[in-house]
């Protein structure tokens, strides 16, 4: 066998979406014949810029099952490392750790991208800090609820370690460490909408995958009491809001996208290289000029909903999880400038689980006379308030009825917002899409 011979490690896709790391070894007749081919190798892969050579990484050791630092350093670290990346870790101490040092203290200029090892809250910890800390740079006030936000230059790895990991689902197609670094290793990016939630000009908070008020929104108010549990949190916490089957009144206006980026029931699922999202940029240029307001529903072409609601969901991508393989929107997009925006009305609580369980099958969850779905750019939503009768009116009705209405300053006849699994108390918001906002290590969800 011949002495002189080198090594080139290659992606090798697997099934269900994952990668792995190969190699195979060439041998060469002499020295100098090796060290031209490693050299023409190396040479031709430092001229990939849309590769990183340098990343700031922050670790959770607290989300999931406590397993953050163990998946980076016996998984992610050793991908790393042989492909030549250099990289900065931090280990988070509090909640907010990284969106604190990415919007004040780190120094970015020094790196090609900002990677995660945690669940959907570390995420987007990332999201915040890099988004809040690209619009301070550029003068951009986000308190603005129509401002026209910067997109953010450095990419976002993930590498799935949390509970829920519904991000990395819905744009790389499984959870899979080794994958998730391998997409950042080779370069790939995948531009994604990110919604931002204002009350009246307050900036609260931004939003990439699922707002759900009503029944999501108790959903993960109960589980927030119960995180003593772990992960069991979620389903002890559903059962019980199933039960509960509340009903919220309230009025959403929303500016309807248009038929030219498709429908939520079109069947035409965001794949990688998705054609709706790649002319979507265009479209959006055209549109950037126009400033619309709820108030301006006739001549700008908003519309209003009224009634009371068991839930109001916005999905801004499918919200797919290995639990929940379709998603709440089986057809959304990540980058096309738009959310999908769902309406589930008043209905039997038999009905309900039916909408439900459909969202683990191949069948339509949008089916049902009790739900709507639009594909929107905006929203805004009114939740209402019952106000206390009056003495005089409380002692008439005693007379008539021979009991007294509702006793209380007001009933608390609202719910609050789940914003990718964060809680806003505030119920009455406007939320606008950024389109493509920021970009993940990913390139979406190849088809098999």
């Amino acid at each position: 066998m011949d002495q002189y011979a080198f090594t080139v490690s290659f992606v090798r896709k697997t099934r269900q979406h994952q990668w792995w790391c190969s190699d195979v070894t060439f041998h060469c007749a002499d020295q100098e014949l090796c060290e031209q081919w490693v050299r023409a190798t190396n040479e031709q892969l430092s001229s990939l810029t849309n590769r990183p050579k340098s990343l700031l990484v922050y670790i959770n050791p607290y989300g999931g099952k406590q397993r953050g630092e163990r998946i980076y350093e016996q998984k992610v670290a050793p991908v790393f490392r042989r492909a030549g990346i250099f990289t900065d870790v931090i280990v988070t101490e509090r909640a907010n750790h990284a969106r604190d040092h990415l919007k004040t203290e780190a120094n970015l200029d020094k790196y090609d991208g900002v990677v995660c090892v945690g669940g959907d809250g570390m995420f987007s910890e990332l999201l915040h800090g890099l988004v809040t800390r690209t619009q301070t740079d550029h003068d951009v006030d986000q308190n603005q609820s129509d401002a026209e936000l910067v997109p953010c230059s450095l990419r976002i790895g993930i590498i799935p370690a949390g509970s829920t990991d519904c991000v990395c689902f819905a744009t790389v197609g499984t959870n899979d460490p080794i994958t998730s670094a391998l997409h950042i290793v080779v370069g790939d990016s995948q531009p994604m909408d990110v919604c931002s939630v204002h009350q009246k000009d307050v900036f609260l908070r931004y939003s990439i995958s699922l707002l759900g008020y009503g029944f999501y929104g108790d959903l993960q108010a109960e589980s927030e009491r119960k995180r003593w549990l772990g992960p069991a949190r979620y389903d002890l916490s559903g059962i019980k809001t199933f039960l509960c089957h509340n009903l919220y009144e309230g009025s959403i206006s929303f500016l309807p996208a248009g038929d030219n980026v498709g429908h939520p029931r079109d069947k035409q699922p965001c794949r990688s290289g998705c054609r709706v999202c790649q002319h979507s940029k265009d479209e959006h240029n055209e549109m950037s000029g126009e400033k619309e307001k709820p108030g301006d529903d006739s001549s700008r072409g908003w519309k209003t909903v009224q009634g009371e609601f068991i839930a109001i969901n916005s999905a801004s991508m499918s919200c797919a999880c290995p639990r929940c393989p379709k998603g709440l929107s089986p057809f959304a997009h990540l980058a096309d400038g738009t959310t999908d925006l769902i309406l589930v009305r008043k209905c039997s609580r038999l009905d309900f689980f039916r909408h439900l369980l459909r969202h683990t099958n191949k069948q339509d969850q949008f089916d049902h006379s009790f739900v709507e779905v639009h594909r929107v750019r905006k929203f805004s939503f009114q939740p209402r308030r019952h106000e206390l009768a009056s003495p005089e009116e409380q002692s008439e009705h005693l007379k008539t009825t021979g009991f007294n209405p509702k006793i209380s300053a007001q009933t608390s006849a609202v719910s609050s917002w789940s914003c990718d699994g964060e809680i806003l108390h505030q119920a009455a918001i406007r939320v606008s899409v950024q389109h493509q906002l920021i970009r993940l290590f990913a390139r979406g969800i190849e088809e098999q």
